[in-house]
């Protein structure tokens, strides 16, 4: 019996697992295609991974990324139990051999019961699908789709450089293979009006997806938004304006879609706003306020 008014991913690994379980961040050394000149040199407009991981400004072996995590994590928290989480850039874009080799580390610590792999649409195929399947024997697979909004136009301004439609398509062959699939969404796009936040809930409650993870819209130094912030051309969330907007899409999606995120935080000395976002514990308790008040949960309006 799930106690919050949302299927938290807490929830969902004590079911799995029956224990807490610890995600670490990883950045393996992959690239992007729309960093790497493939589709673009720009990459999208609010994008700085310096802000997402110790490991993407002060690189370090994969092995030794995953001992002092394991060793971090086991003495902060007690946890004995870890997924190893391919955040950094986009983490299917290499050769098969490379990505086979990457991701077989994990094999080297029976702590990591999970593998977690973030990555665009566009950078997934049938090869590469199989591989990721072949993990499943053994451990809790995951891949983690940066698709961020259902509207292509607000995705071109983004410059994501893919489209729904190509989402779609690895989804589909994520769910062949019987691959859990978790989504990612920003809230807050200044270019997405609120019924088209509602209609990408609405899309999304219809698909053959696992999870969704949320971001906030904001501002990291050295992108092409804060330039747009600086000069007054976006307005960004207010606190009160995310909690109403997720718990309306929260409300409008699956009880079994597992809530992998409720909100995004960054880095402090990259972060230019907004500030409350890293006072994620709060805005969490003031979301579960929420629903309470409403008298609603996920799911609310489904169906």
């Amino acid at each position: 019996m799930i106690q919050q008014p949302f299927y938290s991913f807490n929830t969902y690994l004590r079911e799995k697992f029956g224990q807490r379980v610890h995600r670490i961040s990883l950045n393996a050394g992959f690239n992007c295609p729309n960093l790497d000149g493939k589709l673009s040199k720009e990459g999208c407009i609010y994008c700085n991974n310096a802000a997402f991981g110790i490991y993407v400004t002060t690189p370090k072996p994969l092995k030794i990324q995953i001992e002092d995590s394991i060793a971090y994590y086991k003495k902060k928290f007690k946890v004995t139990k870890f997924i190893a989480y391919f955040q950094a850039f986009s983490n299917t874009y290499a050769p098969i051999e490379v990505l086979k080799k990457t991701y077989d580390i994990i094999k080297n610590f029976d702590e990591i019961v999970g593998l977690f792999i973030s990555t665009r649409p566009d950078c997934i195929n049938e090869e590469i699908m199989s591989l990721i399947s072949s993990y499943q024997k053994n451990y809790l697979v995951w891949v983690e789709y940066g698709l961020q909004t259902t509207h292509n136009n607000v995705l071109k301004t983004l410059n994501r450089n893919h489209t729904f439609e190509d989402f779609l398509i690895a989804l589909d062959l994520a769910r062949k293979f019987k691959i859990n699939v978790g989504v990612h969404i920003i809230l807050g796009l200044p270019f997405l009006n609120y019924n088209e936040t509602v209609q990408d809930a609405q899309r999304l409650s219809q698909l053959d997806i696992q999870g969704i993870k949320f971001h906030i819209l904001h501002v990291l130094k050295n992108t092409k938004l804060e330039k747009l912030y600086c000069e007054g051309k976006i307005k960004l969330l207010t606190k009160e304006e995310y909690i109403k907007i997720i718990c309306d899409f929260i409300e409008r999606i699956p009880k079994d879609f597992v809530i992998l995120r409720l909100i995004s935080s960054a880095d402090k000395n990259y972060l230019v706003a907004p500030l409350w976002m890293n006072d994620k514990i709060s805005i969490i308790n003031e979301i579960t306020k929420e629903f309470k008040r409403r008298g609603t949960f996920q799911g609310y309006f489904v169906g």
